[in-house]
């Protein structure tokens, strides 16, 4: 028998697991024993509070960091031939969507282990849900250019491919740049586009609101270091 690859969701922040996610998941962490995780501090931070009586010395983490080598993490799932099964974690939310897991889940592939995906929280189709806008034909473009000029460039060309295509326009900003990509949303876009921002998804603190670039124009709601979603619709 060869072992699994199961991808685990963990949650968007300090969310009871069990609110967000089935007790599937529970019964799979207390089953597995080895893990691919981002960070081992908050991985057994994760699993402690899903299962409470699970052994941590018993865990095995590989890490999967901007540190990690090739040549290391190729053989991550190794351990799947003597049939084990292997977890994979996110930092938040579902692995391999926007997250470095998809490597792995490639190389499960081309090695012949089943894949086994969990349901639980994902922050980007969570907000497509909630946006109001097309949800049979969208695009996830990840963060947009930094630089002012190259950054309208992009949104004026997501707009664009909106339009053409109705399509919805969906991207990120690292928390402490939201407010910023905010105003150049409101400044960039025509009037008559929506946008939808979706904060703080499945937290108590949860805001998430369509409304078109003329009405944004008179709201400011709190974006400061909150993870955020925003989509765009012409």
């Amino acid at each position: 028998m060869i072992g699994k690859l199961y991808l685990i969701p963990t949650t968007l922040g300090e969310t009871e697991p069990l609110e967000v996610m089935p007790l599937s998941v529970k019964k799979v962490v207390e089953q597995i024993d080895y893990y691919i995780v981002e960070n081992e501090k908050s991985a057994r931070k994760f699993i402690k509070k899903i299962s409470p009586k699970k052994s941590q010395p018993s865990l095995n983490l590989m890490l999967l960091d901007k540190y990690a080598e090739d040549i290391e993490t190729a053989r991550y799932l190794d351990i799947c031939r003597e049939g084990v099964n292997v977890g994979l974690l996110s930092e938040a939310g579902v692995p391999a969507v926007a997250d470095p897991g998809a490597s792995i889940v490639k190389m499960a592939h081309q090695n012949n282990i089943q894949v086994v995906p969990l349901v639980g929280p994902s922050s980007i189709l969570m907000a497509m849900m909630s946006s109001g806008m097309n949800g049979q034909n969208f695009a996830f473009n990840g963060y947009l250019p930094i630089d002012k000029s190259d950054k309208k460039k992009a949104i004026k060309e997501l707009e664009r491919l909106s339009k053409d295509k109705n399509q919805s326009q969906i991207f990120i900003e690292t928390p402490y740049r939201n407010e910023k990509m905010f105003s150049d949303l409101k400044s960039t876009l025509t009037p008559t586009t929506f946008l939808c921002i979706a904060v703080d998804i499945t937290l108590p603190s949860e805001f998430i609101k369509s409304m078109m670039i003329e009405d944004w124009k008179h709201q400011q709601p709190n974006l400061h270091k909150k993870p955020a979603i925003f989509i765009i619709h012409k």
